[in-house]
């Protein structure tokens, strides 16, 4: 993998280190920080960490005795993009997608391994419940009561751009090395996002290459280095990711596995706010601004400044959409959505 510019790097300053005793503490701690945290060893005793600490082959063994006979999708890429999942020249990807058993695959990480001309491989938020038989029971993620979703994270070295997430996250370490690279949510016009419809994963992502970012054709960058945090994890790491923080992250060993969690701390009826911001480009954007602006104003009413006062002039249970929404409300908005943008 290409070698990035260390001074850029060490000029970070490091995400906070918490010690957490228990489920207890971590759940404390997660109600009440809302910025990144690191917690050493918070999941050092999972057989799969054990497992890796043993040697690659053996966590890989651990994971092929409990996969599911189902396919698993893979990008793969070419070793002179250095593990950068990204864009070529033409905004096309750079790698290519397959799959298949994960027995079959995981041959072709033993050939290639310590090889310095390697291509890259990448499993990307494997869904571990529908995967694997186990692996979520045995390897328990530390949350309490919360419902997460499990994904797990295979590949050699990679890198993948800088990205922000909608739910919580917590990532672990569980074999290799990661580097994480954090931004706060502010700083999404400093690290020039790409596309929001044409994304390596879903995400807008950053244009900027961190192992050789260009200052002059973003020169903002350098600001949002200027509020960077980086956390360095060792197998049994744990790292607090909040909602929309922005994060660069890469895998620095040959192998690697990163298990995650995603929770919201909104009702399970609720969509994802990126459905209505490429909505909105569709309805408004284009719009003259004497017209952006009435629906500004009307977006503030409704949503980013709703107040009980603007619509307690309307009989309670009679606002429709306007009263707290529930799962039917919720549902019945969602198939009057699909009416509008089907007609």
């Amino acid at each position: 993998m290409a070698e990035a510019d260390p001074s850029i790097f060490a000029a970070m300053k490091a995400v906070p280190e918490r010690e957490v005793r228990d489920e207890a503490a971590l759940d404390a701690l997660l109600k009440d920080v809302r910025e990144p945290f690191l917690v050493r060893g918070l999941v050092k005793d999972w057989p799969l960490v054990q497992a890796g600490l043993v040697s690659n082959s053996a966590a890989r063994a651990y994971l092929v005795e409990r996969a599911r006979p189902v396919q698993f999708a893979i990008s793969l890429g070419p070793p002179a993009q250095g593990g950068r999942m990204f864009y070529d020249d033409d905004m096309a990807m750079n790698f290519r997608s397959g799959a298949g058993k994960l027995a079959d695959i995981f041959a072709g990480f033993d050939k290639h391994e310590g090889q310095p001309d390697a291509p890259t491989a990448y499993l990307g938020s494997i869904d571990i419940k529908t995967h694997f038989d186990g692996v979520a029971e045995e390897n328990p993620p530390p949350l309490g009561d919360r419902r997460p979703r499990h994904s797990i994270w295979i590949g050699n070295a990679t890198r993948i751009a800088a990205h922000s997430d909608f739910p919580d996250n917590l990532a672990c370490c569980a074999v290799g090395k990661r580097r994480f690279t954090l931004f706060p949510p502010d700083q999404f016009e400093n690290l020039y996002l790409g596309p929001i419809d044409n994304t390596p994963a879903g995400r807008p992502v950053s244009m900027v290459d961190f192992h050789a970012p260009d200052f002059e054709r973003f020169p903002r960058f350098a600001d949002a280095l200027s509020q960077a945090q980086r956390a360095d994890m060792e197998p049994g790491d744990a790292l607090f990711i909040p909602s929309m923080w922005w994060h660069h992250v890469e895998g620095l060993a040959d192998f690697n596995i990163l298990v995650n969690y995603w929770w919201r701390d909104v009702p399970s009826h609720a969509n994802d706010p990126q459905v209505a911001l490429n909505h909105a480009i569709l309805a408004l954007r284009d719009l003259p601004q004497r017209d952006r602006e009435i629906w500004r104003d009307l977006f503030d009413h409704y949503v980013f400044d709703s107040k009980p006062e603007n619509h307690d002039h309307i009989p309670a249970g009679k606002r429709g959409v306007l009263d707290p929404l529930d799962a039917t409300t919720a549902s019945r908005l969602r198939s009057f959505l699909l009416r509008m943008l089907n007609s």
